[in-house]
């Protein structure tokens, strides 16, 4: 591996002001959604996305990532059925008080009709290790790290091309991997459905904590 000159743009602190400004406006504006419509979505739109998500950070250049795009109605109604199991475990049986307390605010249970209607679902998948030609395995580092921050990203990147989504994590999440036949060294780290809001889409009014509360200057 060589070196190249870094490409980087230097602007004026009146400009890096109102870039970050406008980012900042662009994102507090995303939020996750349960009611999906149907609508079409080009498919190039979720590639460029998903290359954005490939440019992140990652512990020794390992890129221990796969998305993997769904878009066929019998794998996503597979997915959702599998999901609904785990759910439906989860709201009875699984999850404590408190959690059900928290969750109540949202007004969610074990029904994910939104697995059927999105357009797409990305489910992103977590490498431990890489397999070599041979069969050996070869370590991964900061796996879960480095698929948050590129799971991150992912998230900017659709809410930037104007499309909604909902960071979905039925737990555990091993049919995943079953149903879509990823290979021994994946896990599934988050199913996101992604597409265009319904018409009559409510969100809660969320209170996002001060910067106060979130950063701290040493």
């Amino acid at each position: 591996m060589g070196f190249k000159q870094l490409d980087f743009q230097e602007f004026t602190g009146e400009d890096m002001q109102s870039r970050s400004e406008t980012f900042l406006n662009e994102m507090s504006k995303r939020r996750s959604i349960r009611t999906f419509s149907d609508r079409s979505v080009p498919i190039k739109i979720i590639y460029n996305c998903i290359q954005t998500a490939a440019s992140a950070p990652s512990g020794a250049n390992k890129q221990p990532w796969q998305f993997v795009v769904v878009k066929d109605p019998a794998v996503k109604a597979k997915i959702r059925q599998a999901a609904e199991l785990e759910e439906k475990e989860f709201y009875r049986h699984r999850a404590t008080k408190e959690w059900l307390e928290d969750l109540n605010q949202f007004g969610t249970d074990w029904h994910k009709p939104f697995l059927d209607i999105a357009p797409y679902l990305i489910v992103v998948f977590k490498q431990a290790y890489d397999i070599n030609d041979d069969g050996s395995q070869r370590k991964n580092y900061y796996v879960n790290e480095s698929v948050g921050i590129a799971s991150g990203f992912l998230l900017a990147a659709l809410h930037h091309a104007g499309l909604a989504t909902l960071t979905h994590t039925p737990s555990p999440m091993n049919f995943l991997g079953e149903i879509l036949n990823r290979p021994p060294n994946e896990k599934a780290s988050l199913l996101i459905p992604v597409g265009y809001p319904a018409a009559d889409t409510t969100v809660p009014e969320l209170i996002k904590k001060p910067l106060e509360e979130v950063s701290t200057i040493v």
